[in-house]
Order: C-alpha cells, then sequence, then structure tokens
C-alpha cells in the first residue's frame, strides 16, 4: 500500500539518510509502545508482542519497503 511512497521517499533522500530517519521513527514508536505499556501497568511480554505487531503491520502495509 505505502511501498511506492517509501521507495520515492528513500530515492528522493538517498538510502544512508533514509535508513537513519526510519531507524529514529521506529526507535520513537517503540518508545511510545513502552510508555503506553508503562502507564497501564502491561508486562514485558505484552510490550514485545505489541512491538512485533507493529513491525508485522508495517511489513504488511510496505512501510518497510
Amino acid at each position: 500500500m505505502f511501498a511506492p511512497l517509501v521507495l520515492l521517499v528513500r530515492s528522493w533522500l538517498g538510502i544512508k539518510e533514509f535508513n537513519r530517519l526510519r531507524g529514529q521513527a521506529i526507535a520513537l514508536h517503540a518508545q511510545l509502545i513502552t510508555q503506553v505499556c508503562d502507564r497501564f501497568g502491561l508486562g514485558r511480554t505484552y510490550r514485545q508482542n505489541m512491538i512485533r505487531l507493529a513491525r508485522d503491520n508495517g511489513k504488511r502495509l510496505g512501510l518497510l519497503a
């Protein structure tokens, strides 16, 4: 779904800069998931499962193209 847009942005920014920004976005998303789990008292296993779910959804949507 988003793969063509991701590929366009990657070619526009260059692979090195694109990977740096993507890594930062992934790290921020993982931190947000951690904060939500901490706020609601969810355990480490649940947090890990949510991060895996986010990764799998990103693959399905083409965000990790």
